[in-house]
């Protein structure tokens, strides 16, 4: 049984210790606003059940009301910082193996953050300014369905030549042997993004983008295909999947093909041939791994016992890095990523158990 090898390598594999800062993520630090609406409220913001959208002026009102009339629950969040706090959550030991980068506001809502981030075992090092307040997301929950509305703010302040550049940041970026970026920060900070990409490729080390959103690949194509050359891993689910196929002019619905033109775009490194991954939410991840594209079942889990889909994605990712960082086979690291956004659609935000029972 194929099964058996692991399992016999088991104890050498235990044995890489993890240090300190290996794990990079940049993005948008945003404190989660969520509460269960009714399709009104969806309606009166002009909101799709199930979509992310950035706050335009008519949302500004929205969080307000949200808070007042709702029974709201704060989260750290934010689709990056959600990501390496699910990664550190996995490896568990040693604490800080995953370092965070973004911008927030010098008021409440960013010291929770901070605090959330330090209970993580997140080594956060935030921008911090007093011109915008820190960003929110309100999540409104309309039975299995989350309408995100981001509502930036701080967020999109962040300043590469104020933080990134500054040579103390820089040198926890050096430390890292793995890149994650959601691809929400190309709004903000493409610039960033691209030093640190281009960093990981002439280092030879591992670069990922996630797709994020529909919007990202039709508003942001130029940032965004800048950076591709110089993508390992790319993760999406299966509508950004096909929104970036539409835009790429790739001329096909089927996604497994959408993952194989994906991987065939141009790259820079050419020592590491780009892996791509497609979740599906219930049905399973698409995957290419070398030049074959393979299916990966999700975790089975019943209607009655989802919470909360809300986080599901970055939850992958965070299980899908954490064992990238041990440099394990693809199969345990999508293993990992289906074990972690199934423990987190049983709970309400991106929260976890205080340990994972992950073998």
């Amino acid at each position: 049984m194929a099964s058996e090898e692991p399992q016999a390598k088991k104890p050498k594999l235990e044995e890489k210790e993890l240090s300190q800062n290996a794990l990079f993520g940049l993005g948008n630090p945003l404190l989660d606003i969520c509460a269960v609406v009714d399709k009104d409220f969806l309606d009166k913001y002009g909101l799709k059940p199930n979509d992310q959208i950035l706050a335009e002026e008519k949302h500004k009102a929205l969080f307000e009301e949200l808070v007042k009339k709702f029974k709201v629950e704060y989260h750290a969040g934010g689709s990056t910082q959600n990501s390496v706090k699910v990664a550190q959550w996995m490896i568990q030991q040693p604490h800080k193996v995953a370092t965070f980068f973004g911008c927030i506001g010098t008021d409440k809502f960013g010291e929770i953050l901070k605090r959330k981030a330090e209970e993580a075992h997140v080594d956060a090092h935030y921008y911090e300014q007093s011109e915008e307040p820190t960003g929110t997301c309100a999540a409104c929950i309309t039975g299995d369905n989350r309408s995100l509305v981001a509502n930036l703010a701080a967020a999109n302040c962040y300043k590469k030549e104020k933080h990134l550049d500054l040579e103390e940041n820089w040198k926890l970026v050096e430390e890292a042997k793995v890149y994650y970026i959601a691809g929400f920060f190309l709004t903000v900070s493409p610039e960033s993004v691209l030093k640190v990409a281009k960093h990981a490729s002439e280092n030879n080390k591992i670069f990922g983008l996630n797709l994020s959103a529909p919007f990202i690949s039709q508003f942001y194509k130029e940032p965004m295909m800048k950076v591709m050359p110089y993508v390992d891993i790319l993760f999406g689910n299966e509508t950004e999947a096909a929104t970036f196929a539409r835009e790429q002019g790739f001329e096909t619905e089927d996604i497994e093909e959408i993952a194989r033109k994906a991987q065939s775009l141009p790259k820079v490194n050419k020592r590491r041939q780009r892996i791509v991954v497609f979740t599906q939410g219930k049905d399973g991840t698409v995957v290419t791994s070398g030049d074959e594209v393979k299916m990966f079942p999700v975790l089975e889990i019943e209607q009655s016992e989802i919470v909360d889909t809300n986080g599901a994605g970055d939850a992958f990712v965070g299980g899908f890095l954490s064992q990238v960082v041990y440099e394990r086979p693809l199969e345990q690291c999508i293993h990992a990523g289906h074990y972690a956004a199934n423990v987190i659609i049983r709970r309400a935000g991106c929260t976890f158990p205080e340990k994972p029972d992950f073998h």
